[in-house]
């Protein structure tokens, strides 16, 4: 009877001597590394932590924002597991297309297991677009034109074959009875080149984020013919039909958040996490996700851990169907 009280004491004694993870101070400097040329997606992820951040005033002096280019994330991904995997204060964003090209094994070496996921601030759509001017007004007229000449009609996006703007006409694209190999696609090194090329009708259509396309729509100079949401955005967006409702039935929601490296300490994650919580519910957030288009959903910690990996689970067995990954 001794023996078990002392077991039991014992027991609780450790299990009160094991505190629970508690925050580092907020890191002295701060980097959000996008990982596009400026212009695109990730400029737009980082730039709304770098407002949000001081807004909120959870750091005190401005957060910077660097680009690295390369492989839709990959170039970034490698270099901060290989060179830089214990900055506290240096965030990569990432989107769906991250997880897209991960799933393929497009990063090289490395796999999902290989970062610290810290936080989804958001949510986009992808969507397909054409010059104001452009022949074709709704999506049923570009997919005819698509499967009577494929040749005809160039697309072009933001990153390379197999990559998520890539499988979004090619959803699209297939659905009409096109067959996806026989479209003309350029890949550009992030979304603001390839809105650049279809301005200067270097391509017809181009294949990105509904958030990027705001600024343009604003101007006149584009038209968005489908987004890929489940049923019609809110506000200004209400005009725009989905696919589904064309008869497409094709959806692509866009993840957008950040993630730490491997060896980032569990106090600065905890810090960073608690930052993105706080954020979630502050109205300065709230706004500054509004003016750049996206749409509500935030993740953080374990919960993001889990979404991403089954994800990556998913669109591994969506890019076995068109012979991108084994």
């Amino acid at each position: 009877m001794k023996t078990a009280i002392r077991t039991v004491l014992a027991t609780l004694t450790l299990s009160v001597a094991v505190p629970a993870a508690v925050a580092a101070d907020a890191p002295s400097r701060t980097e959000c590394i996008a990982p596009a040329k400026p212009g695109g997606g990730f400029d737009l992820t980082c730039k709304l932590l770098q407002v949000s951040l001081q807004e909120t005033g959870q750091i005190t002096s401005p957060m910077r924002v660097t680009y690295m280019p390369g492989g839709v994330g990959a170039v970034a991904y490698n270099a901060i597991i290989a060179q830089r995997p214990a900055e506290a204060g240096t965030v990569v964003a990432f989107s769906g297309g991250s997880l897209l090209n991960l799933s393929q094994g497009k990063f090289g070496r490395y796999s999902v297991d290989d970062v610290k996921w810290l936080a989804a601030v958001g949510t986009d759509y992808g969507m397909v677009a054409v010059r104001a001017d452009a022949p074709w007004k709704n999506l049923d007229e570009l997919l005819e034109a698509m499967k009577n000449d494929p040749n005809k009609v160039v697309v072009g996006a933001g990153a390379s074959i197999g990559s998520q703007d890539w499988m979004k006409t090619a959803l699209l694209a297939r659905s009409a009875g096109v067959d996806p190999r026989k479209m003309r696609y350029v890949a550009f090194e992030g979304g603001g080149e390839s809105v650049t090329a279809l301005l200067g009708n270097h391509i017809q259509v181009v294949s990105g984020d509904m958030s990027e396309m705001v600024p343009h729509l604003q101007s006149g100079k584009m038209r968005v013919l489908a987004v890929m949401s489940e049923k019609r955005l809110p506000g200004e967006l209400a005009a725009i039909p989905t696919a589904k409702e064309q008869g497409y039935d094709v959806e692509w929601p866009v993840i957008r958040g950040f993630y730490l490296g491997p060896k980032v300490s569990d106090a600065d994650y905890q810090w960073w996490q608690q930052a993105f919580d706080k954020l979630a519910a502050s109205d300065e957030f709230k706004k500054q996700r509004d003016l750049r288009g996206l749409f509500e959903f935030n993740l953080t910690g374990e919960a993001l851990d889990s979404y991403v990996k089954k994800q990556v689970a998913q669109y591994r067995e969506q890019a076995k169907s068109f012979g991108l990954a084994k």
